[in-house]
């Protein structure tokens, strides 16, 4: 049986998986989970693992028997069930194994570095992904059982940017101040428009101009993912994007607290430069810290502006996408844009961006489904022994280094037991939840002064207050529960281009991404500078 000989690599994966969940659902693992941190994911790796395996195993069975075919079920199952399993079990490899290994190690190499390279390079599973693709794919090559399932890896990129959409709201715009709003305007669309520009000067393909634009302009990685499929971008373009962002990141993580001390920038100044001029998160967080270690405002106002920058993502996806169908010969109009020739796949994205927008999700100030809420409940409130750490440090005067509204906060929380406005308005929401965010405000600044040094508290009054501040951020389950979904999507999808991105690939696309990154990128860091200096001033953007 001919066929049947194709499918063993398909049936001993299936086989590995069933393995591999029993010996997960025995306990065995369990040290070695926890040592990596991934010991809350165990049940849905014995469930993945059983799903997963079944599927190869189902799979690879109707193969060895049925004739190849030109159904749906032939086609969206049958032919790249091979490539689907192959590429999930990646995906698990590195979501459980390889990046936890990677974060350790990068915290085993802080004291040598000085900083978590792990962060700073972004090794995450999304580049991680790509890495694991590019070298399967330029050593041992694409298994010829799983050569159709690769080709599966853009649509599930797809689905992944749909989910995007429910992490973001329009209402955290208004939010984020009037200078954090017109400064990231301007600059994303300066930065998209100038990117485009240097493109046709250079003379390089729309897809490669497109993708790079939105990732030099908008959020790095996340942009570059949800507009690659908009201006039909190859996977080595999305590579080199990728590639470009990170590495001009880094020389600014560095450079840029130099400069800031040079000018004798002050934090709000220094906050805001950073979360223009630098996109990625961890890099504007380390040059923010870099900065200043101590004021937790420079981090407060990096990010501000950051978590803008991120918000103006729907707004450049449809700037591209009419943008690549003008340059396409297309005759626009809002039938040929939104309708005929839109991305179907973006127009969910935009769908669950207006549902999040609308709360649906959950409260419309949320960004990522994260939201605070003060509210005078017992599921907020702290345990009885972390009360009683609390009550007995502050009558031994443990306190005793906190400034009036910090100890006023710890007093509040001690007597309410969570953090919360006044009991007697509890029917004003409006100045309960005031007063209840306040007071969290001062307890995170006591967290950040014992992080700088700059006070002392024993280690389980420390973990009493942060446990408090941590329970009012709350998370939306449906949003935790879409981006659970996106990671996945992700995963499967960016080892899937990481697969198609070859050697010869590599060598064709030249050195032009990083010539028209670098000269965006340094334009945008300048005139963002001299702006700042210009316009903002020492003050508390709310």
């Amino acid at each position: 049986m001919p066929r049947a000989k194709e499918q063993i690599p398909i049936f001993i994966l299936g086989g590995l998986l069933i393995v591999y969940g029993l010996i997960v659902q025995t306990g065995a693992l369990l040290p070695t989970m926890k040592y990596l941190h991934t010991h809350k994911s165990m049940d849905l790796q014995v469930t993945l693992s059983f799903i997963i395996g079944a599927i190869a195993l189902f799979g690879a069975l109707v193969n060895s028997f049925k004739e190849p075919g030109d159904s749906l079920f032939d086609r969206f199952f049958l032919q790249p069930v091979g490539g689907i399993v192959m590429i999930l079990i990646m995906a698990m490899a590195i979501r459980w194994y390889l990046e936890p290994l990677v974060k350790i190690m990068s915290k085993a190499l802080l004291p040598v570095l000085g900083f978590k390279i792990y962060k700073v390079l972004n090794l995450n599973y999304v580049v991680l992904g790509i890495l694991a693709g590019v070298l399967l794919t330029n050593t041992y090559g694409i298994p010829k059982f799983a050569a159709s399932g690769v080709k599966c890896a853009r649509f599930v990129l797809k689905m992944g940017v749909i989910m995007l959409g429910a992490r973001y709201s329009l209402a955290e715009l208004a939010k984020l101040g009037v200078y954090s709003v017109w400064l990231i305007g301007f600059f994303v669309l300066g930065t998209v428009f100038l990117v485009l520009w240097l493109g046709y000067l250079f003379k390089q393909p729309k897809s490669m101009t497109g993708v790079l634009s939105a990732g030099m302009g908008v959020c790095g990685v996340s942009a570059t993912v949800a507009v690659a499929p908009v201006v039909k971008a190859k996977s080595t373009e999305m590579a080199y994007t990728i590639g470009t962002i990170l590495s001009f990141g880094i020389i600014c993580m560095f450079i840029f607290p130099t400069i800031g001390k040079m000018v004798d920038m002050n934090p709000v100044q220094f906050g805001a430069w950073a979360g223009t001029g630098i996109l990625n998160s961890a890099q504007v967080a380390a040059a923010a810290l870099a900065f200043n270690a101590v004021d937790i405002k420079t981090l407060k106002v990096a990010e501000i502006f950051n978590i803008t920058r991120v918000l103006f993502l729907p707004i450049i996806v449809l700037v591209l996408a009419a943008w690549f169908g003008k340059e396409s010969g297309q005759k626009l109009s809002f039938k040929t844009v939104v309708i005929d020739k839109f991305p179907i796949f973006i127009l969910g994205f935009l769908l669950l961006f207006a549902m999040s927008s609308l709360g649906l999700f959950s409260p419309p100030s949320h960004y990522k489904g994260k939201f605070i809420d003060v509210s005078y409940n017992d599921r907020t409130q702290i345990t009885s022994e972390e009360w009683d750490t609390l009550d007995k440090a502050m009558k031994e005067g443990k306190f005793s280094e906190l400034n009036a509204d910090q100890m006023a906060a710890v007093e509040n929380l001690i007597e309410q037991r969570q953090i919360a406005g006044d009991y007697k308005d509890r029917n004003n929401k409006k100045e309960f939840d005031r007063v209840g965010r306040a007071r969290m405000v001062q307890l995170e600044s006591v967290l950040a002064a014992v992080k700088a040094k700059q006070i002392t508290l024993p280690k389980d009054v420390k973990s009493a207050i942060k446990h408090a501040v941590k329970q009012v951020h709350k998370k939306s389950k449906t949003v935790v529960t879409l981006t659970d979904c996106m990671i996945w999507f992700f995963a499967f999808g960016l080892i899937g281009l990481g697969m198609q991105i070859t050697k010869k690939s590599i060598t064709q696309a030249g050195g032009w991404p990083i010539v028209i990154g670098g000269i965006s990128g340094v334009t945008k860091a300048v005139l963002s500078f001299l702006v700042v200096l210009w316009l903002v001033k020492d003050v508390v953007l709310h």
